[in-house]
């Protein structure tokens, strides 16, 4: 992966290079032509109109791309907003039912404290992560032979989707709901596929895990919390639903394959830094307003040395150079982000 950003990284520097090389070149060419041909300085000064124009017809049709992609990105961030809000909520929700469950008598007596006591500060994330040495308690934990059958993998997990922060090592006693979630934990919800546990622990496996996992446990009252919770989640795909292992593990696919995702999707939408095609072509904007429509006004208007409309032609055929051979990797780039 390393060596593919290296090559894309090379494939996008080597244009800018080219048009350096180019612009030094056609620097030195026109000026030694022009202390050789008295006559050839004359041509270049009756070509300024025409490069002007050039330069000013590039110029609007970048702007005006500018200006169209400026309003387009408005009205996605707008409607990225609204639907992040719709998201967002729907993980408050879901996020209450793990509330629920992680507090419920589901679990086989004495692993809650195991967790919380024996290895209190592990989280799921260094338990996913062991192999890159950070935690030695993720290590340990991985090492332990407990009586739980493995479900403490699941309480861990369920565990980090109450966490706002991947830092965190222990759930505050009020759980919080952020208006927006820190990018980050979404990063590692979506990293680790957090609420799939639910989908293997009582779906793909659950009976592997049925003695260890008895939501019947769970007291009435909370399971009619947690399906009226659901229903508004999205009231279609959890209408027939009443509360069983078919349940829990539809509401693990549906919140690991449909909200985390989404909540990281819209979160990126939403970010006010320019995309980066949009910096690109500002600045080719930039420069050709700079060197190919003011710099030969001033030297019209200011009678400026030879050597400036030198300096002005050169920079601007390079700049033209550069849009034509890396215009292409930027689009490309941009599309695959």
């Amino acid at each position: 992966m390393k060596g593919k950003s290296f090559f894309k990284d090379l494939y996008a520097l080597i244009p800018l290079v080219l048009s350096g090389i180019l612009c030094i070149t056609l620097i030195f060419l026109l000026w030694e032509k022009s202390t050789a041909l008295e006559s050839f300085n004359q041509t270049l000064q009756e070509a300024t109109t025409i490069f002007i124009s050039i330069s000013g017809f590039l110029a609007a049709i970048i702007m005006v791309y500018l200006a169209s992609a400026a309003s387009g990105l408005k009205s996605t961030r707008t409607a990225a907003i609204d639907s992040l809000s719709k998201v967002t909520q729907k993980m408050h929700t879901f996020r209450s039912i793990i509330e629920i469950l992680l507090n419920s008598k589901i679990w086989l007596p004495g692993l809650q404290e195991y967790i919380d006591e024996e290895f209190a500060g592990l989280t799921f994330f260094e338990v996913k992560e062991f192999y890159k040495g950070k935690s030695k308690l993720a290590i340990e934990f991985l090492q332990e032979h407990s009586p739980f059958e493995d479900t403490e993998n699941l309480y861990l997990e369920l565990k980090a989707l109450l966490m706002t922060d991947p830092k965190e090592k222990k759930l505050p006693e009020n759980i919080r709901y952020p208006s927006i979630y820190n990018k980050d934990i979404v990063a590692k919800w979506l990293e680790h596929k957090c609420g799939s546990g639910l989908w293997y622990y009582f779906g793909y496996k659950y009976g592997d895990f049925k003695s260890a996992l008895d939501f019947n446990n769970v007291y009435e009252r909370h399971q009619e919390k947690i399906m009226t919770l659901a229903n508004s989640i999205d009231s279609e795909a959890f209408q027939d639903s009443s509360f069983n292992e078919v349940f829990l593990a539809k509401l693990g696919e549906y919140i690991n394959k449909e909200v985390i995702p989404k909540l990281f999707q819209f979160q990126g939408r939403t970010e006010n830094s320019l995309p980066g095609l949009m910096k690109y072509l500002y600045f080719i904007f930039l420069f050709l307003v700079l060197f190919g429509l003011l710099l030969p006004i001033a030297f019209m208007f200011f009678s400026l040395h030879i050597l400036t409309l030198i300096i002005s032609f050169s920079i601007v055929s390079s700049i033209i150079f550069f849009l034509a051979t890396s215009l292409y990797q930027f689009m490309n780039r941009e599309i695959n982000s």
